[in-house]
């Protein structure tokens, strides 16, 4: 059966794909990561492993184009956070780190509190606590 599951997105610079996310507060594996081509940020407490992989050598990879993502969204990426302190802390983070912010936080679906934000290569993020 499966092993381990990881996700991986193209960015057009790892290295500041690794700082922007360092900035929020990730961790990364060094063992998984040349800071050139890719890098592997850890995600959560059963650390998943995301792959931020250049964009050539994402395409590479895929045999497959890029999608645009200020013309549509590929994935949306949803982490769960401690609080609701920590999702107004994150939240303040991603804009002080160059990050956009679409969705301020706010209550949601009556037992969820979160905002949504996109990285510095569109990917689209969404920081939620569930209460």
């Amino acid at each position: 059966m499966i092993k381990q599951f990881w996700i991986n997105l193209p960015v057009k610079d790892v290295k500041k794909s690794k700082k922007f996310f360092g900035k929020l507060g990730f961790s990364f594996n060094p063992n998984m990561s040349d800071d050139e081509t890719f890098v592997c940020l850890l995600a959560g407490s059963k650390d998943v492993p995301i792959m931020l992989f250049e964009e050539s050598a994402f395409k590479g990879s895929t045999q497959n184009k890029l999608t645009n993502t200020e013309q549509s969204t590929e994935v949306l990426l949803s982490i769960d956070a401690e609080s609701k302190k920590e999702v107004d802390t994150i939240a303040q983070k991603v804009k002080a780190a160059g990050g956009k912010v679409y969705s301020t936080s706010a209550e949601s679906q009556g037992r969820m509190y979160g905002f949504g934000f996109i990285d510095l290569d569109g990917h689209r993020w969404n920081i939620l606590y569930r209460g």
